[in-house]
């Protein structure tokens, strides 16, 4: 009986600090959720300046037929790992788009700091989603919600720079 107890014990206590507020877990939800254009829910694990653009973001998503958006919920995302830095993360990560054979398996950044002992992703419209490689950057996900095109948020990179 002691040791089914312990047992017991042990489980809830596992479970209580895997609450999926690792910067790994953040940072999962907070990609799915935007590759999805799903930003309310990437609100919630966003700092302020995140949050504001990405009301800027839901507003343009409006403009974006359904179709477009169905195709998007079919990217994945794959945290590879995270690299933790006292207050600040770097997750390093991976997209499969089956729309887009370019933008998927490419190692790219997101950041993370710790703001009242929670992750919270930090994302401006000056990150570069991939890098200094051409990858679309914030502010290329909103002309990629552009109703005239079809493209997924991952790949509307300049051709010259792919």
């Amino acid at each position: 009986m002691l040791s089914f107890s312990a047992l017991l014990l042990a489980a809830v206590f596992f479970v209580s600090c895997n609450r999926g507020d690792s910067p790994k877990a953040v940072a999962a939800t907070w990609l799915t959720a935007f590759y999805h254009m799903d930003y309310e829910t990437a609100k919630k694990v966003s700092t302020d300046e995140t949050k504001t653009l990405l009301t800027q973001l839901s507003q343009f998503s409006g403009m974006v037929p359904d179709s477009t958006k169905q195709q998007y919920k079919k990217i994945t995302v794959e945290v590879k790992s995270v690299k933790e830095e006292g207050e600040k993360a770097t997750a390093i990560y991976t997209i499969n788009d089956p729309t887009s054979k370019e933008a998927s398996g490419k190692d790219q950044e997101l950041h993370l700091v710790k703001q009242n002992k929670k992750w919270m992703v930090q994302f401006s419209k000056n990150d570069s989603m991939g890098g200094d490689d051409g990858a679309p950057s914030a502010s290329d996900s909103v002309q990629a919600q552009n109703p005239s095109t079809d493209a997924a948020p991952a790949d509307n990179a300049p051709a010259d720079k792919k």
